[in-house]
């Protein structure tokens, strides 16, 4: 369609508002996870506050411009989003204090709870005023001159807007501006929109208020069959904006096991189903002014998505075990994701038009969309993954489209169709892969097989067996620990290396569980031993290595929890005498929580005066080495490094070593047995892991930036320099004798 000259600069503000749209959505998500935790509970709690907002504010629509004129409602929508957008990291800073108190009781209830009231709190304000833009702007007298491609286009190029934003701050804000001036430039978008509604109102004369009649000249409204053209279409969208939310879950999920999972693949997930959103409005638009029979256009696009969805998945695990070359990030959420959000997108302007032509309020059919998505988010990940699987819950949220669109079809008495799209939707389940199966021989290795796994509500844990016979364990395709002998010696020196140099640590924390060698080597000690594990279908898995980890989770000394690591160190009132950790890649996406300079501030916190924490860094290229060492350093001013520089042990006293310590925690026969084990047989050995101490070490990474939670630089590793060389260490020597006592 050609658009009307005064729909043009209005399409333009609405794009922009799209785009501080999802930028504010991923800050907000990034700053509450830093209170609430990482945990599906957690931000799937989160998520639903931030869409409660929305259907509110769709909902209040009708009454807040009802007598006004909708560009300059708009304009005061879109300035108080900017004011209440600002505020939030105050609000959140206010709201964290109150959690932390009800957080003190251990009850996942009042947990949820209390981060649904303080998340509400915080985000309220903005996304209720978010949620009133498109039914105020339908309002508009331009957009309702157009009929329903007037509002097909307003939904594509704000689509299509948040589409930008979200690549925009995934790719580039974060990590080149930070988290701060991220929200201060969105903010600042906002304003200029609330600026240019307001006066472009002033180059609008032609209509008053949002109750004036449309425009003689204005193309008659669409045709549609029968007396009733909403009927249906409210549960219709219901269905479809649970599906659609949960499909999401299940996506992202399905495309780990294709992709590394970091951050910028899940944004690239995020921006191809709101691309494919846009060009589906778009093509929307093109059409809505032409005279069909939309209701029936609804029900064929409803049950062609159905079958899109299982057909797109068919096809990237054929294509996969094909042996697709290049299994890139954009062209395997293209090929899985794009198709199927085309059609999602067609069908929303489509429903909108039915549902207006009758004299309905857009902001009641754009609730029941969000309200349905709320329910479906905290399905997809609660409840379909962990009971079904990604299969099958791929298949069942299909099976939810072509439920509307035999319901529309049923309602018009037509069965021709419905008995087609069923066959081809029973043919098309036939062809749709497990993904793991397809993922296995060339992720994973030809001599790999899984023996066990379980898609749990925080992750998809699978247990191999490998080449060597031994057990693998992979986190959402990921691979995590391993029964390789080089392996299980690296992470048990991760948790001896800390208890030997503390002359008496009476209660140690390990963060992360993972096969579990680490903590169980922490356990061999005279210690109590607490462990923090995000997941707790790793929880189950470790039990395959039970010989490796000592039978870790039944020894009477070992308490496990299952939490985020950071938001337990943030509530805990437990002080510990050492602190280690998993291995954890630090690229990963979330990963950045655990590596900021205010994570290693909540882990000095946690310890006592005089206690140790052991951070592993591995080898590196040279710009992320010196961030995480000079971040570390900032906060442990009395690190040393070990093993070839591959392990930093943080103190706030000096460290020394002695001679008869060593001999002493060997006396104890079940901590020599381990200690040999990884060779640790004597005081010599142990001096000849030192590399270096704090003042080579500070030499070394000279001054610089620290990584921040406003800025997790190596988190987000595409704003780091290009062709960055590998971290050469071979000039970083110390000499261990400094440390010696007697």
């Amino acid at each position: 369609m050609r658009l009307r000259p005064g729909l043009v600069p209005l399409c333009l503000l609405f794009f922009l508002s799209g785009a501080c749209g999802l930028t504010y959505q991923v800050l907000w998500l990034r700053l509450l996870a830093l209170v609430f935790g990482v945990t599906v509970h957690a931000a799937s709690t989160v998520l639903a506050s931030f869409m409660a907002g929305l259907a509110l504010g769709a909902m209040l629509a009708e009454r807040i411009v009802r007598g006004r004129d909708p560009l300059r409602v708009f304009a005061v929508l879109e300035a108080g989003v900017a004011v209440s957008a600002l505020a939030t990291p105050v609000l959140l800073a206010l709201a964290a204090g109150g959690y932390r108190l009800m957080a003190a009781v251990d009850s996942l209830p009042l947990l949820t709870a209390a981060r649904f009231v303080c998340s509400s709190l915080v985000l309220l304000g903005p996304t209720v005023l978010m949620g009133a833009t498109l039914p105020v702007l339908s309002r508009a007298p331009m957009v309702r001159a157009a009929a329903g491609s007037g509002m097909a286009v307003l939904y594509a190029v704000n689509t299509a807007g948040a589409m930008c934003g979200a690549v925009l701050t995934g790719f580039v804000l974060i990590g080149g501006l930070g988290i701060n001036r991220t929200f201060l430039l969105a903010a600042a978008v906002n304003l200029a929109v609330a600026v240019s509604a307001w006066r472009l109102r002033r180059r609008e004369p032609g209509a008053a208020t949002a109750d004036d009649a449309t425009d003689v000249n204005a193309p008659p409204a669409i045709a549609t069959v029968g007396d009733r053209p909403a009927r249906g279409v409210l549960p219709v969208m219901a269905v479809s904006g649970f599906a659609a939310l949960a499909l999401e879950i299940v996506w992202f999920r399905v495309l780990v096991q294709f992709l590394p999972a970091t951050t910028y693949a899940f944004t690239t997930m995020l921006a191809t189903v709101l691309a494919g959103i846009a060009v589906g409005s778009a093509l929307a638009a093109r059409h809505l002014g032409r005279p069909r029979d939309w209701r029936r256009v609804l029900a064929w696009t409803q049950g062609a998505t159905s079958v899109v969805v299982l057909v797109s998945l068919a096809l990237l695990g054929l294509a996969y075990r094909g042996g697709w070359p290049v299994p890139g990030t954009s062209a395997a959420a293209g090929a899985a994701i794009f198709p199927s959000a085309v059609l999602m997108g067609y069908a929303f302007p489509v429903a909108l038009t039915l549902w207006s032509q009758a004299r309905r309020s857009v902001g009641r059919l754009y609730a029941a969309n969000v309200l349905g998505g709320i329910v479906g988010a905290l399905a997809g990940g609660f409840v379909l993954l962990p009971l079904l699987g990604s299969r099958r819950a791929l298949l069942v949220l299909a099976a939810c489209y072509l439920a509307t669109s035999l319901a529309l079809f049923a309602a018009r008495r037509q069965w021709g169709a419905p008995v087609l799209l069923t066959l081809v939707f029973a043919a098309a389940m036939r062809v749709v892969p497990d993904p793991f199966e397809v993922t296995l021989a060339r992720r994973h290795g030809p001599n790999e097989r899984i023996f066990w796994r379980e898609e749990g509500v925080q992750t998809s844990v699978s247990i191999h067996t490998g080449a060597f016979r031994g057990w693998l364990m992979y986190l959402d395709g990921l691979h995590q620990a391993s029964d390789a002998p080089e392996m299980v010696k690296l992470h048990r020196i991760i948790g001896h290396l800390p208890m030997v140099l503390h002359p008496n640590p009476r209660r140690s924390l390990v963060v992360g569980l993972g096969g579990g060698a680490t903590p169980g080597a922490v356990s061999q000690h005279d210690t109590a031993v607490q462990v923090v594990e995000l997941s707790d279908s790793v929880r189950r898995g470790s039990e395959f290595f039970r010989h490796v980890n000592y039978d870790l989770l039944h020894r009477p000394n070992v308490r496990l929890r299952v939490d985020d690591g950071r938001n337990f160190l943030a509530r805990t009132r437990d002080r510990f005498d050492v602190a280690t950790a998993d291995l954890i890649q630090p690229e990963h996406a979330g990963a950045g929580f655990l590596y900021s300079r205010e994570y290693f501030a909540l882990l000095r916190q946690a310890v006592a005066d005089d206690g140790l924490v052991l951070q592993w860094i591995g080898l590196r290229s040279d710009t992320q080495y010196k961030l995480i060492a000079r971040t570390f350093l900032d906060v442990f001013p009395h690190t040393t490094l070990w093993l070839g520089g591959q392990l930093m042990v943080g103190a706030v006293q000096p460290l020394t070593l002695s001679a008869a310590r060593v001999d002493d925690k060997r006396a104890r026969a079940e901590t020599r047995a381990a200690l040999d084990e990884i060779g640790l047989d004597s005081f010599e050995t142990l001096a000849s892991w030192y590399t270096a101490g704090p003042d080579e070490l500070r030499r070394f990474v000279g001054p610089g930036p620290l990584l921040t939670d406003d800025r997790p630089l190596v988190e987000f590793y595409h704003s780091l320099p290009d062709g960055d060389r590998l971290v050469d260490l071979g000039a970083l020597h110390g000499d261990v004798r400094a440390l010696l006592r007697p």
